[in-house]
C-alpha cells in the first residue's frame, strides 16, 4: 500500500472502513478556513469609525465564506441564507478581507436577493444583486427588479480598475429594512464607505404562480473572504457558534476517474478537495494538503482501485477526537484514451469497431485519431464505414489507401494524394495523425475526407466525394481496422487538469455556410467550479473572435454581448449534479453556420448516465464565409474522438 503522511490513529481507523463509498452532494453553504475570533475582534475594532446605528437583538454567527488566500472565484462559495419577514429589519455583521494586491473594484462581495434557497431549482428566481463597490457605468448592481438610479455611495468608481478597492475592507454592517411595506431599503457600510439603495416601492412577487415570495438574501465573495460575526435573524440552518467543532463526515471532490500507471499519490490526487461536515451543521472545504490518502489495492497494477481519504482535524484545526473518512473508486490505466483494435496490430479486418455515430443532413462530423499499422500491406490501416443506424445497410466502406466498396461507392469520385510513393506512405502511416471529415450532404450523397499527417511529418489526403444511396435521415459512420489499431489520443490540456484558462487550444475547424460541424470528446474536470470545463471559441480565419461560449451556458464576445437576438437554453435544473457528472462526460458539440449567425448545440452525457443539453442560438453578426471553431480549457482537459 502507498501512504501519504498517514498517522497511526488515522491508519488504524481507515483499515476498518475500506469498503466505504462516498455520496456526492450539494451543501446549502460553503465555508472556507476562518481567521479565528481574536483576529476577527481586532479587525472589527480597528475598522470603520464614525457614528454607527445601535444593532438590536444580535446573535453570534461565526463562520467564514471564501478562501483566505483570496483565490475564491465568482459564484463558487456562498453564505448561509437569511430570510427576512415582512415588517422586519435585518442586520448582519462580518469582516470583509480584501486582497492587498487586488486591482479590480469588484473584488469584494455581492448580496443576492432571491425568492428561494435552491439555486438552480425550477422555481428559483432572483430580484437582483447589490455589490459593495459602486460603479454607475459598470455592473455593481444587476437584476430586473433593481433600479440602479436609486443607489448612492460615498465612494464611486469610474471603471473597475480604479484604485481604492482597499477602502471597502474591514467590519461591514449590512442592513435591510422592510418595516415599511411600500419600501425596500438596503444599507452597506464599513464606517468609511457607505452604500445605500432606497427603492421607494415594495418587492414584487416572484413565485411562478404570482403569489408573494419570501425575501431571502445570501452573500457571494469574489477574490475576497468574509468572516461572519453576528446577525439578528437566524439563518436557514441555524447560527454558528465560535466554539470548536468535531468533524462528522466528508465528501470528496475532484478525484480523477483515471490515473496513469506510474503516477504517485501526490501527483494523481493533488487537485482533490473535500467538504467536511462538522457539528452544528457547519462545513468547510479543505485541500489535498489537509488530507491523508491511501489506495486499496496499491497503484502499481492496472485496474479498479479505491482511494481512501482521512481528515483528522477539528473546525479550528486541532486534532480531532475521531477522524472522518471518505472513499471513491478510480482506474489505473496505461493510457488515458480509447483504442480500437489490439495494440499489437493483431486484430483482423472487421474485428473491432468504434461507436456508430450519427451524421445529420448538412452536417460534418470531425474525428481525430492516431493510426498504427503492422505495415504488411496498404490496407492494413483504418477504414471508414458509412451505414444505417442498425448497421444492416452499408452505403460504403472506404479505406485509408483510396479504395472502397458498397452500393454507394461506385458513384463516388476518389481523390488520392499519397505523395507519389505508396511504400513511403505505408511506412508513414504507423503513428500517423488522422483527421477524418464525414459529411452528410442532405441530398442522398455523402463525402469522406481524411487528412493524414504521417509519422514522417508530411501531409497526405484521401477523399471520397459523392457516395450515393445514402438515406440523409439515417446516416451513421464507424471506424474499423485491419491488422492495425487506432487510438483517440488527441488531448487538449494537461491530464491532471492543471491547465489554466486559455492555456491550450484544439485545431481550428472551418464551418461552411449552411453546414453543421460536429466534434465529440471526453471532458475531464477538477470540478471546482462550473466554468472548469470546455469552452467553444468562434472566430474568423484571422482569429478575430465572434464569441466564446462555455459549458455552463455563459459566454461573451462581440457577437454575444448585447445581442438581443441571442437565445440561450438557460442552464441546468441542478448545477451541482451537472458539475459532478461533467468529469468523464461524453460531449458532442455541433456548430451551425447560418450565414449571418451561428448556433452552438451541446449534448453532454454525464458520468451518471444522464444526458444534459445546452445551446447558444443566433450568435450574430457573423461572416458566413469566414467562421472557424476550436476548443479551449480551464482547469480541465479534453480527449477527442
Amino acid at each position: 500500500m502507498k501512504f501519504k503522511k498517514i498517522s497511526t490513529i488515522a491508519c488504524s481507523f481507515a483499515l476498518g472502513v475500506f469498503a466505504m463509498t462516498s455520496c456526492e452532494g450539494s451543501d446549502m453553504y460553503s465555508i472556507g478556513s476562518p481567521d479565528w475570533l481574536a483576529d476577527s475582534i481586532a479587525a472589527a475594532k480597528g475598522a470603520g469609525g464614525g457614528e454607527e446605528e445601535e444593532l438590536i437583538g444580535m446573535q453570534e454567527d461565526v463562520y467564514t465564506v471564501g478562501a483566505t488566500d483570496f483565490s475564491t472565484g465568482w459564484w463558487s462559495q456562498f453564505s448561509k441564507y437569511y430570510q427576512i419577514p415582512d415588517g422586519a429589519k435585518f442586520n448582519v455583521v462580518f469582516n470583509l478581507s480584501i486582497n492587498p494586491n487586488a486591482s479590480n473594484t469588484y473584488k469584494n462581495f455581492a448580496m443576492i436577493i432571491s425568492n428561494d434557497v435552491d439555486r438552480g431549482g425550477a422555481g428559483y428566481a432572483e430580484y437582483g444583486a447589490i455589490r459593495f463597490d459602486n460603479q454607475p457605468s459598470g455592473n455593481s448592481e444587476w437584476g430586473d427588479y433593481i433600479d440602479r438610479s436609486k443607489v448612492n455611495s460615498t465612494l464611486t468608481f469610474n471603471t473597475d480598475t480604479d484604485t481604492g478597492v482597499d477602502k471597502l475592507g474591514g467590519r461591514v454592517v449590512v442592513t435591510i429594512d422592510r418595516t415599511n411595506p411600500d419600501d425596500f431599503i438596503v444599507k452597506m457600510t464599513n464606517g468609511t464607505v457607505t452604500k445605500t439603495y432606497v427603492q421607494g416601492t415594495g418587492l414584487s412577487p416572484l413565485n411562478p404562480d404570482g403569489t408573494n415570495s419570501p425575501i431571502r438574501v445570501f452573500f457571494v465573495p469574489e477574490g475576497s473572504y468574509l468572516n461572519f460575526l453576528q446577525a439578528n435573524i437566524e439563518p436557514i440552518g441555524g447560527y454558528t457558534s465560535a466554539e470548536d467543532k468535531e468533524p462528522l463526515s466528508m465528501t470528496l471532490k475532484g478525484a480523477p476517474k483515471k490515473v496513469l500507471q506510474g503516477a504517485t499519490i501526490e501527483e494523481a490526487f493533488a487537485n482533490v478537495t473535500a467538504t467536511v461536515q462538522f457539528e452544528q451543521e457547519v462545513s468547510k472545504d479543505v485541500t489535498a494538503a489537509d488530507l491523508t490518502f491511501q489506495t486499496v489495492p496499491d497503484m502499481n497494477t492496472l485496474g479498479t482501485k479505491t482511494l481512501v481519504a482521512v481528515y483528522n482535524k477539528t473546525y479550528k484545526g486541532e486534532g480531532a477526537a475521531k477522524p472522518v473518512i471518505a472513499s471513491v473508486q478510480f482506474e489505473v490505466v496505461d493510457k488515458m484514451f480509447t483504442s480500437v483494435g489490439a495494440t499489437d496490430n493483431s486484430t483482423p479486418f472487421w474485428g473491432a469497431h468504434s461507436d456508430n455515430i450519427k451524421v445529420g443532413p448538412k452536417e460534418t462530423f470531425v474525428s481525430t485519431f492516431t493510426n498504427y499499422t503492422s505495415g504488411a500491406n496498404n490496407w492494413n490501416n483504418f477504414c471508414v464505414v458509412l451505414c444505417s443506424a442498425d448497421g444492416a445497410t452499408e452505403y460504403a466502406v472506404v479505406r485509408a489507401d483510396n479504395y472502397g466498396w458498397g452500393n454507394g461507392y461506385a458513384a463516388c469520385t476518389p481523390v488520392c494524394d499519397n505523395g507519389g510513393d505508396w511504400a513511403t506512405w505505408l511506412k508513414a502511416m504507423d503513428g500517423a495523425k488522422v483527421t477524418a471529415y464525414i459529411t452528410n450532404n442532405g441530398n442522398g450523397t455523402a463525402d469522406v475526407k481524411c487528412v493524414i499527417i504521417g509519422s514522417d511529418g508530411k501531409t497526405y489526403k484521401q477523399e471520397y466525394n459523392g457516395i450515393n444511396t445514402v438515406d440523409p435521415n439515417n446516416c451513421y459512420f464507424n471506424l474499423t481496422v485491419d491488422n492495425s489499431h487506432i487510438e483517440f489520443d488527441t488531448v487538449i490540456g494537461e491530464e491532471n487538469n492543471s491547465t489554466a484558462f486559455w492555456g491550450a487550444h484544439s485545431q481550428d475547424i472551418n464551418v461552411p455556410v449552411g453546414k453543421t460541424v460536429t466534434q465529440r470528446f471526453r471532458n475531464y474536470t477538477t470540478g471546482a467550479n462550473n466554468w472548469n470545463n470546455f469552452c467553444v471559441v468562434l472566430t474568423r480565419e484571422d482569429n478575430t473572435e465572434y464569441a466564446v461560449v462555455r459549458a455552463d451556458n455563459f459566454g461573451w464576445g462581440a457577437s454575444y454581448d448585447g445581442n438581443a437576438s441571442l437565445e440561450l437554453s438557460g442552464g441546468q435544473a441542478d448545477w451541482g449534479a451537472w458539475l459532478a457528472a461533467m468529469d468523464d462526460a461524453l460531449v458532442t458539440v455541433s456548430t451551425t453556420n447560418k450565414g449571418g449567425s451561428v448556433d452552438v448545440d451541446i449534448v453532454m452525457k454525464g458520468n451518471n448516465g444522464v444526458e444534459y443539453k445546452q445551446y447558444y442560438h443566433n450568435i450574430t453578426p457573423t461572416d458566413g464565409d469566414n467562421v472557424r471553431m476550436r476548443f479551449t480549457v480551464d482547469g480541465c482537459h479534453l480527449v477527442f474522438e
